[in-house]
This record gives C-alpha cells, structure tokens and sequence, in this order.
C-alpha cells in the first residue's frame, strides 16, 4: 500500500475546496461573499462586486484563522443581486430582491444546519433590502446569522474613484484605463429621485457615478485594508444589530 494516498489533509479555509468528510467533526463560522453582476461603466468588469465582496471576506477569513484557527470558512460567491437599477445596460443580469431574499433565506435554513454561525459579506448596495429581509427572518428562526457590509467612507457611488482604484489593487489586469471616462459627480441624494424612475441610465450615460480617472492602486490598497480590517472586525464582535447588520 502506497501511504503517500493515506494522509491527513489540513483543514482548508475554503468552503468549495472541503469535502464533507473534513467538515463532519467542525462547527465553523461562514463567510458568504453577495455582489452582484451588472454594468460598471466602459473599464470594468460586470463582477466588479462579487470581485470586491469575495476579495473582502477572503482577506478578513485569513485574518480571523490566524487568531482563532480553523473556526472560519470562505464560501463560494453568491454572484447575482438585485441590480435593476442597472437594467438599461448590456451584460447586466438582475434576480431581483424578491429572488434574492429567497436564496439567502434558503441558503441560511440549509448550511446552518451544520455550521455555526455565517455572515453574508455584502458587495452591492442594491442588495440590502434583500440582505435585511432574509437575516431577520433567519434570526427569527433560530439560526445565527449575521451580515457585513464592504463600506468605503466617503466613497463615491458607482464605477468612479472608490471601485476604480479597488480592482486596480486586486485584478489590475482587468481594468480598461483607456476606456475610463469620468461620470455624473453629483451627490447620490441629489441623483436618487430620478434613479428611482429611470435607474443609472437616467443620470449617466456611460453608467459611471462619480470618476473614475483619478484612481490609483495606492488608494485602493488602503481602501482594501480598511474594508477588510472592518469585516474582520465586526464578524469577531459578532454583535448583530436589529437588522442583523454587525456594528
């Protein structure tokens, strides 16, 4: 008998690289990455946020193994979102919120029964109505689950600087600097009564919310590391608020 085909295999951060068997004994907390796959704008790719989300809770997955070993998992992402707003233009793809709550519902009810808690890790505003919804009902059941935004201060709205200079720092190779063009700049506020009609479309031609040529891979490495050092942090506190957010 070859012993090399009879070893322990070390317990893998991944959720799609585990086999059941080496989950059977464990009680682990999830990390689930929710983004969305839709226009942003003419230089980046239509999972921009599943991209940032997955990025996101990888990262805060390593950070939290490494202070609390084997208790945390990495989930496959969930890569559509409610995203209708963004339905004027090619390649996006919506589920919407009805959908959406529906798959977090059922995600929850399913993979609770064998881990302990799981944290959805949120890449997509257009997603928090259904990320609300489906986590209430999930707590009201019993099950312990919570969600985590992926929040850039004083960043702007879509495609423009914040996400620009994000995926410049982790898929560099994927963003069109030739292609890039600044977009409507205006404060989302000001731009939401005519969104609320006519989505991105009616405020953007090009689908970009803010501008995107001033973004450096700079920026996005502190953008990244304060998203990630957040994510991480909330999800030890582990302090879900009364919309199962966790402050």
């Amino acid at each position: 008998m070859n012993s090399a085909y009879h070893r322990r295999v070390a317990f893998r951060s991944e959720l799609g690289d585990s086999t059941s068997t080496q989950l059977r004994d464990t009680a682990p907390t999830i990390l689930i990455p929710v983004g969305s796959t839709e226009q942003h704008g003419p230089h980046l790719p239509l999972d921009t946020d599943t991209r940032i989300a997955t990025a996101v809770a990888r990262a805060a997955t390593a950070d939290l193994n490494r202070r609390d070993p084997n208790q945390f998992l990495l989930a496959p992402a969930i890569a559509y979102g409610a995203s209708g707003e963004h339905q004027g233009f090619a390649g996006t793809v919506s589920i919407g919120t009805e959908a959406l709550t529906a798959v977090l519902v059922e995600y929850g009810r399913s993979a609770c029964a064998w881990a302990r808690r799981i944290v959805f890790v949120n890449g997509h505003g257009g997603n928090l109505e259904a990320m609300r919804s489906a986590v209430r009902r999930l707590r009201f059941e019993g099950r312990d689950v919570a969600w985590c935004p992926c929040l850039a201060e004083g960043g702007d709205a879509h495609a423009g600087h914040t996400e620009t200079s994000l995926l410049l720092h982790i898929s560099p190779a994927d963003v069109d600097t030739e292609a890039w063009c600044s977009g409507n700049r205006e404060p989302l506020a000001t731009l939401l009564p005519q969104m609320r009609h006519g989505g991105v479309a009616a405020v953007s031609e090009v689908g970009v919310l803010g501008d995107p040529t001033t973004a450096t891979p700079v920026d996005g490495a502190r953008i990244f590391e304060h998203m990630t050092a957040q994510c991480s942090q909330r999800v030890s506190r582990w302090q879900p608020g009364q919309d199962g957010m966790l402050t």
